[in-house]
């Protein structure tokens, strides 16, 4: 009877170790989710890093206009009115900027189309 309950014993501690490191849930299991978890980490550190970027832009478009007026220049292609502009040949520039710009261009002694109707 006693042998009969130490198989009965050893087979149960068996059958706990097999569900410990090969069952459902177990260390292989674990392993696995500590491999994705790993790689998803290195996939996010790129993500992070444009995040604050993104952050730190939006922070300068809502305290300066220095950040406001180097958007509108770079992105919209945008000048004041005391600066010349000069367009360089084999520059690529987007063609919707140019058609936008040409109206804010004028010739060095032109009339500005504004005052010229209050003229006559």
């Amino acid at each position: 009877m006693h042998k009969w309950l130490v198989v009965i014993l050893l087979a149960a501690l068996g059958l706990l170790q097999y569900q410990l490191w090969l069952g459902n849930g177990g260390w292989q299991d674990l392993q696995e989710v500590e491999k994705r978890v790993a790689v998803q980490e290195a996939d996010n550190v790129p993500m992070r890093e444009r995040n604050a970027r993104l952050a730190a832009e939006v922070t300068d478009l809502k305290t300066g206009l220095d950040a406001i007026e180097e958007r509108a220049r770079s992105d919209m292609g945008m000048v004041r009115t005391d600066e010349q502009f000069y367009w360089v040949p084999g520059v690529a520039i987007k063609n919707e900027l140019v058609g936008i710009n040409a109206g804010l261009v004028s010739l060095p002694g032109a009339i500005p189309p504004s005052s010229e109707g209050a003229a006559e």
